[in-house]
């Protein structure tokens, strides 16, 4: 007990008491004492003062002029979005027009089943009808798998994400389990399609799509479910939901309305005439 006293009573070290008694009878503790040293130091705060007063009027100064960059910068993306906005609009009324006119154009020449077929097969138009509905999503908690591990790797860096290589394989079980027109988050898949990928996004024909992927397929809907479901593509995607935490779901709908694909423009390919025989 003698000892807590004393610890409590002296908290104060007596060498620390004593060196500093020293210091005061010495004269060189407190403020400064010559008027050499008063100078000096008034010269630092004023010196500290006055690079604390330029700093904040610069920043004052440049605080305006960040914000109206800011603000040209913001207009000029609204700008140019509205008028992406419009050419888009612009391009879809081009191409229902060209659809019209091609339409009519085949009509009178007794070929308009055989166009809306080849139409509707290469994705440059518009179709319905029963089909399936797939969603596909990343895990809850991106990063690791179902298991708590991180997703293993192969040229990617998996960490439970829904990657190009998982959607293509998808598309491609779809397909052959008979789907005749495929569409994701909107955008029709045709012939000239490609899933790739930019970093962590998806893209399709080089537009980023975002998490939860739906798929959309037409086709006989009970058939295209189990077909699909019971295929190496569904049951890779499967073992993905197994492993990995993705998230799936499949149902069977009556009508599926898929677009148009943006664009179908074959460089390449010529079609067959066949030539009168004498």
């Amino acid at each position: 007990m003698s000892l807590l006293t004393n610890v409590m009573d002296h908290s104060l070290d007596d060498g620390y008491a004593e060196a500093a008694a020293r210091k005061e009878a010495d004269g060189s503790g407190g403020m400064p004492k010559t008027l050499r040293a008063k100078l000096g130091l008034a010269a630092g705060l004023v010196l500290a003062a006055l690079v604390v007063t330029v700093g904040a009027a610069q920043a004052r100064v440049a605080a305006p002029v960040v914000a109206k960059e800011r603000e040209e910068l913001v207009d000029r993306i609204e700008a140019e979005t509205s008028a992406a906005d419009k050419l888009e609009k612009s391009v879809d009324e081009l191409r229902d027009d060209v659809n019209t006119r091609r339409r009519e154009a085949l009509e009178k020449s007794g070929d308009g089943d055989r166009s809306d077929l080849a139409g509707m097969l290469s994705g440059a138009v518009e179709v319905h009808g029963p089909g399936v509905k797939l969603v596909v999503d990343d895990a809850k908690d991106v990063g690791t798998g179902a298991d708590g591990q991180p997703r293993g790797t192969s040229g990617f860096s998996d960490t439970g994400r829904v990657r190009d290589r998982d959607m293509q394989r998808v598309v491609n079980g779809l397909w052959e389990s008979g789907a005749e027109a495929i569409s994701i988050n909107g955008q029709r898949l045709t012939a000239l399609s490609a899933i790739r990928a930019a970093g962590d996004a998806i893209l399709v024909d080089n537009r980023p799509l975002v998490p939860p992927y739906t798929v959309l397929a037409v086709g006989d809907g009970e058939r295209l479910s189990r077909g699909f479901q019971d295929s190496a593509d569904g049951l890779y995607l499967h073992a993905l939901q197994e492993s990995y935490g993705i998230r799936t779901a499949i149902s069977v709908a009556d009508d599926l309305k898929l677009p148009a694909a943006p664009s179908v423009i074959v460089r390449t390919a010529q079609p067959i005439t066949e030539k009168g025989t004498s």
